[in-house]
């Protein structure tokens, strides 16, 4: 970009105009990209530049005629006659889009005063440009009237007044030159000013074409109004039946409120129902827990049969083992008994003996 800096940059998405309905908005970005102003020191011009990858997306140079729009918190525009179209910017915050129309007031204020210096160096150095030798033919001077005010078409005067002091029989070379360019500059103002009346042109005819539809709509409107007025009095005329009109109105009154009581009275059955609904789902929830604790208490009520079960035969077995322990008891006590009463004998026998002998 040569002797251009960037002075100031965001981040924004980037979108054009649509040039063939001149409403909608393109965008000329896939995401949020870098947004920088440029100052050219060399031509002293201030510019707007933004890059997606190697496309240059935005590329408008800021003069003192332009306006920077907030359309909304977050979204700018500006026209660009030179580029024929309008950019439109959208911010992540409104504090980024006032940041960024700060600038550009800024920058077109500096334009603007840039401007006014050049045309007072144009008009400095083209009155000693018209002091040509005998003999030479005068070239047109170049005065704010025939140049733009920007200063990218146009060369350095300090350079003009120079070579026209040391260089006389040169200097129509020059002007030659700045010629060429003022010719391309208004040819593209030229272009841009037809293809202006174009769109003008174009909103004059669908303008026109609108009236006339609205001239339609009105004439069909008066119609209508018409027809309704010649009902209204064929209705007065008919006053006779106003009475029966009248009746039936009281009477379909009558049957609305009628109906109007009968679904009030629906309304709260049906709300009396739904609080059944709800009452009965409330009940089937118990019902379900109450079911769950039954067949619980039923499962333990079998595991404590179960176990009951185990008690009574392990109680029958005891009392059997018992019996049984009893029967060789009482066997024993029968066998001693008889024991005892063999030692008895034998011992009175002895006894016996012992007092004989």
């Amino acid at each position: 970009m040569g002797c251009e800096q960037p002075i100031f940059s965001t981040r924004a998405h980037v979108f054009q105009i649509d040039p063939s309905t001149k409403k909608n908005w393109v965008p000329t970005s896939k995401h949020a990209v870098t947004v920088s102003y440029f100052f050219d020191s060399t031509r002293n011009v201030y510019r707007i530049i933004s890059l997606e990858g190697s496309k240059a997306i935005i590329n408008s140079t800021i003069t003192p005629n332009m306006t920077f729009t907030k359309t909304s918190q977050k979204f700018g525009q500006w026209a660009d006659s030179r580029a024929n179209t309008v950019y439109g910017l959208g911010f992540s915050s409104e504090s980024h889009l006032v940041k960024f129309a700060e600038k550009f007031a800024e920058f077109k204020e500096a334009a603007r005063l840039a401007k006014e210096k050049s045309h007072e160096k144009t008009e400095l150095t083209s009155t000693p440009s018209q002091e040509s030798a005998p003999g030479e033919t005068l070239q047109p001077p170049l005065t704010p009237e025939t140049i733009n005010g920007t200063n990218e078409d146009r060369a350095s005067p300090e350079t003009q007044h120079v070579e026209s002091r040391a260089e006389p029989t040169q200097n129509a070379l020059p002007f030659s030159h700045s010629s060429s360019s003022i010719s391309k500059h208004w040819e593209a103002e030229l272009a841009a000013l037809k293809g202006n009346n174009a769109k003008l042109t174009a909103a004059l005819l669908e303008s026109t074409a609108n009236v006339k539809q609205w001239k339609q709509q009105l004439a069909a409107y008066q119609e209508e109004a018409e027809r309704l007025h010649k009902r209204v009095t064929e209705l007065e005329c008919v006053s006779g039946q106003t009475t029966a009109i009248k009746t039936q109105k009281t009477e379909l009154n009558k049957t609305i409120e009628e109906l109007e009581l009968a679904l009030k009275y629906k309304e709260e059955e049906l709300e009396r129902l739904k609080a059944e609904v709800e009452s009965t789902n409330v009940f089937h929830s118990q019902k379900d827990s109450l079911t769950q604790k039954l067949q619980d208490t039923e499962s333990r009520n079998q595991a404590l049969e179960a176990h009951l079960s185990e008690l009574e035969q392990r109680l029958e077995s005891t009392q059997m083992e018992r019996e049984a322990f009893q029967k060789s008891l009482c066997s024993l006590l029968q066998l001693l008994d008889t024991k005892i009463f063999e030692l008895t004998e034998l011992r009175d026998s002895l006894a016996k003996l012992i007092e004989t002998s």
